[in-house]
């Protein structure tokens, strides 16, 4: 799937990422299209390659980045990745054509493996990290790593929690940057406000099942969707969780977008 047309950004500085998936000749082909449309990188799933062993999940990537630049994604068991070590991850930072790394694993244990190989490979500098641990989205930004060769960060984030109350999440990434060297009790209780928010949208009391049903109820209450259909029609809210979001919604004001929102609602949908 492409995140935007090559039409849309034609007179937009942005940085066009493809996302690719499937097994050999799937990623292929979608690697070629992404390249011929001018994306700059892809963001590369191996969740269709659950059963085959690192050098083959290492000589796969090797190939879809023979033709794009690619960015690495560690996708968390509960919703279709797998477990990659830490001598994964250091040999896929050896792939002269790896730019970045999405670390979604929920996981600190293996957030820290992946960073650890980065910069045990001395390509820190090169391979962008980002966060994908949307239960833990401003402690990654805040955090520095030193594993004895120097600090490590993550860039920003790639976050499934970051599709509603983006201008707020904007915010929150500028105050991460800004006070990533002196950490203040304000922004650890900001930190755990976030992840407590996350945990009624993303449903992880049942296993992440109303994750996407939980991103779409909010888009709906703020008049963004009609519903919060998904492809699945068996998809949808969790027991509780439409409660469990009635909290976090009354605990939070702080960290919704609702005035920016219905202030361009118009203008967005017409």
């Amino acid at each position: 799937m492409l995140t935007l047309s090559a039409e849309e950004c034609r007179d937009r500085n942005v940085v066009k990422i493809a996302g690719i998936c499937g097994r050999r000749k799937q990623a292929t082909a979608e690697a070629e299209l992404a390249a011929r449309l001018s994306y700059h990188a892809a963001l590369l799933s191996l969740a269709d390659l659950k059963d085959e062993s690192i050098p083959q999940l290492l000589d796969h990537a090797r190939a879809i980045a023979s033709i794009i630049p690619i960015i690495g994604f560690y996708l968390q068991p509960a919703v279709g990745g797998r477990l990659l070590q830490y001598d994964f991850w250091r040999q896929f930072a050896d792939i002269e054509n790896v730019v970045a790394i999405k670390i979604a694993p929920f996981d600190r244990y293996q957030t820290i493996e992946v960073v650890r190989a980065i910069a045990d490979s001395g390509r820190a500098p090169e391979i962008a990290l980002y966060t994908g641990n949307d239960n833990h989205i401003l402690l990654d930004l805040l955090s520095v790593f030193d594993f004895g060769s120097g600090p490590v960060r993550f860039s920003g984030g790639l976050l499934g929690h970051w599709a509603v109350w983006t201008k707020t999440a904007v915010e929150h990434l500028a105050l991460a940057r800004q006070h990533r060297d002196s950490i203040s009790s304000d922004l650890l209780r900001l930190a755990h406000q976030i992840t407590d928010a996350n945990a009624a949208i993303f449903d992880p009391a049942h296993h992440f099942r109303g994750c996407i049903p939980g991103i779409h109820e909010i888009l709906r209450r703020q008049g963004l969707l009609e519903g919060r259909w998904c492809l699945d029609p068996t998809e949808e809210l969790s027991p509780g969780q439409s409660d469990e979001i009635d909290r976090v919604c009354k605990a939070y004001p702080s960290l919704q977008d609702d005035d920016f929102v219905k202030e361009h609602l118009d203008e967005w949908l017409h």
